[in-house]
């Protein structure tokens, strides 16, 4: 069954036990949001990093599918397929 791979920022890695990235099995499409679930389930706080306690994204926590930002596709509702890469990007602010 192949993979489907979550990269991590350096920021986000000692949430995630020190790994850059969790990889979730996957037997046909997932959506982002059941993705997330499945890489974040024993990495509470990572996952509360990535999303409010609505469950939705937070403003700050930016997730591509293939190079595509998901807010300008279908948000927590794209799908994902097994051998995609989504890539999470943590806006950083600092003066």
């Amino acid at each position: 069954m192949p993979d489907i791979a979550v990269v991590l920022p350096s920021v986000l890695q000692p949430l995630a036990g020190g790994q850059s990235v969790l990889t979730a099995p996957a037997d046909g499409p997932v959506t982002v949001g059941e993705l997330l679930d499945a890489v974040t389930s024993g990495y509470a706080v990572l996952g509360r990093r990535l999303r409010d306690e609505t469950g939705a994204l937070r403003r700050f926590v930016n997730v591509y599918v293939d190079g595509d930002e998901v807010r300008r596709l279908q948000g927590l509702e794209t799908e994902v397929a097994p051998g995609q890469e989504v890539l999470v990007i943590q806006s950083v602010a600092g003066g």
